[in-house]
C-alpha cells in the first residue's frame, strides 16, 4: 500500500497555516488515543500515523524536505540543505522520468519486495539508527494526591471549594515534545552515557537518563520548557465534595493532574479526603452512634424525648423499664452513602440512666420509701445477697 500523504492523514490543504496543522493534529490525537480507544489496532494505528505526520508538517524545515521529496528522512534533509535532489528527468539533463510508474511492490519471483522499502532504507527511512536520538511519544499526564481536612459536618452533608493546585501545561513552544528539531547532539545529562548516578543514603546506583530515554543522544531542547515538555502551573480548581465521605475516601477530578505530552490527556486530580472527630457523634460506616442520658423517672416509666441526629432534632419514644445501655434505631437518620445515590444509614441511640442528686432530706426519705417498696436484688442472678 502507498503512504499516505500527511496532509490528507491531517485533513489539512497543502498551504494550511502551522496554527491549522495544529488544531488539526489536537483534534484527531484526542480522538484516536489509545487510553480513549483501549484495544482498538485501528485506532492505534492511526494515531501513530497522525502523530508522525504532525511531526514533520509542524516542522518548518522538515515540511519543506517533505514537500520537495514527498516524504522525509534526515538523509533527504541533508540532501536539500546541499541543494541536491531527484532528477527531473527532463530533456537536456541527465536523469530518468519514472512519471506513472507504480512506486508500491514489484512482484518477481522474491514476491512482493517494495521499491518503497528499498528507498527508505537508502534515504534513511527505515529503521532507527543508533546515532539518531528518539522522537517522544504522547504520554497521558500523571496523577495528583492531594489531601484535604475536613470537619465531621462537611464530610456528612458535602461541600464545594475552591483549592489551589499546583500542576503543570503542555509547552506551548514544543507542544509538549521537549524539543523543536535540529540536530542529534550528546546529551549534556548523561555526558552520552544514557545513564545518571544516584545516591542513596551510602550507596550510589545507575538510572536510565529520563531526559534521553537512556540513548545518550537528544536534540537541542526547547528552551522555554528546558526540555521538560510542561510548564508549572499553579491553578485554582473548584471541588465538589460529595455528602457522605470518609477518611480515606478518594475524590476524582478528571484531567487537573499534570499535563500530558504531544496533544496526550492530562492526568486527574485525586482528592483523598481525613474526617475530623466529633463531640457526641461516632460514624461505623454509614451508621451513626450516640450515647443520651436519661433520667432515673423516664427509664422506669417511659417517655419521649429529644434526641440529636446529623440532620438536626429528633423524638424517640423511651419505654417503661428501659434499662441503661439499650439501644435504639432510627432508621435512615445515619449518613448518606457514596454506593448506593440516595440511600442512609441508621442511626443508632444509646440511652445511659443517670442517677439523681440528692440535695435534701426529702429527697433522701422519697428513696428509701422506694427502696421499701422496691426490695428487688438485681444482683441474685450473680449469686450475691
Amino acid at each position: 500500500m502507498a503512504k499516505q500523504d500527511y496532509y490528507e492523514v491531517l485533513g489539512v490543504k497543502r498551504n494550511a497555516k502551522p496554527e491549522e496543522i495544529k488544531k488539526a493534529y489536537r483534534r484527531l490525537a484526542r480522538k484516536y488515543h489509545p487510553d480513549v480507544n483501549p484495544g482498538d489496532k485501528a485506532s492505534e494505528e492511526r494515531f501513530k500515523l497522525t502523530t508522525e505526520a504532525h511531526d514533520v508538517l509542524s516542522d518548518p524545515k522538515k515540511r519543506s524536505v517533505y514537500d520537495r521529496f514527498g516524504q522525509y528522512s534526515d538523509n533527504l534533509a541533508d540532501a536539500a540543505a546541499r541543494g541536491a535532489g531527484p532528477s527531473t528527468g527532463r530533456a537536456g539533463g541527465p536523469g530518468f522520468d519514472f512519471t506513472g510508474f507504480d512506486w508500491g511492490t514489484s512482484t518477481g519471483s522474491g514476491g512482493g519486495t517494495s521499491f518503497r522499502d528499498i528507498f527508505s532504507d537508502l534515504f534513511g527511512g527505515g529503521a532507527t539508527k543508533e546515532h539518531e536520538a528518539p522522537r517522544p511519544q504522547p504520554t497521558r499526564g500523571a496523577d495528583i494526591e492531594m489531601p484535604l481536612a475536613l470537619s465531621f459536618e462537611e464530610a456528612i452533608n458535602g461541600l464545594t471549594t475552591n483549592l489551589t493546585v499546583n500542576r503543570s501545561e503542555q509547552c506551548s513552544r514544543c507542544n509538549g515534545a521537549g524539543d523543536i528539531g535540529g540536530p542529534v547532539m550528546i546529551c549534556s545529562t548523561c555526558k552520552g552515557s544514557g545513564q545518571v548516578q544516584r545516591a542513596g543514603g551510602r550507596l550510589r546506583f545507575a538510572q536510565e537518563c529520563t531526559d534521553c530515554e537512556g540513548t545518550g543522544r537528544r536534540r537541542p531542547p526547547c528552551s522555554l520548557c528546558q526540555g521538560k515538555g510542561t510548564l508549572p502551573k499553579t491553578e485554582t480548581v473548584k471541588v465538589r465534595i460529595p455528602a457522605g465521605v470518609e477518611t480515606g475516601s478518594r475524590v476524582r477530578i478528571p484531567a487537573k493532574g499534570e499535563a500530558g505530552r504531544l496533544g496526550a490527556p492530562a492526568g486527574d486530580l485525586h482528592i483523598n479526603t481525613n474526617v475530623g472527630p466529633h463531640k457526641h457523634f461516632t460514624r461505623k460506616g454509614d451508621n451513626i452512634y450516640v450515647t443520651v442520658p436519661i433520667t432515673v423517672p423516664e427509664a422506669a416509666l417511659g417517655a419521649k424525648i429529644e434526641v440529636p441526629t446529623v440532620e438536626g432534632k429528633a423524638q424517640l419514644r423511651i419505654p417503661p423499664g428501659t434499662q441503661s445501655g439499650q439501644k435504639f434505631r432510627l432508621r435512615q437518620r445515619g449518613a448518606p452513602s457514596l454506593r448506593k445515590p440516595g440511600a442512609r444509614g441508621d442511626q443508632f441511640v444509646e440511652v445511659q440512666v443517670t442517677l439523681p442528686k440528692v440535695i435534701s432530706e426529702e429527697t433522701k426519705e422519697l428513696l428509701r420509701q422506694y427502696s421499701k417498696m422496691n426490695s428487688q436484688n438485681p444482683r441474685v442472678e450473680m449469686g450475691l445477697e
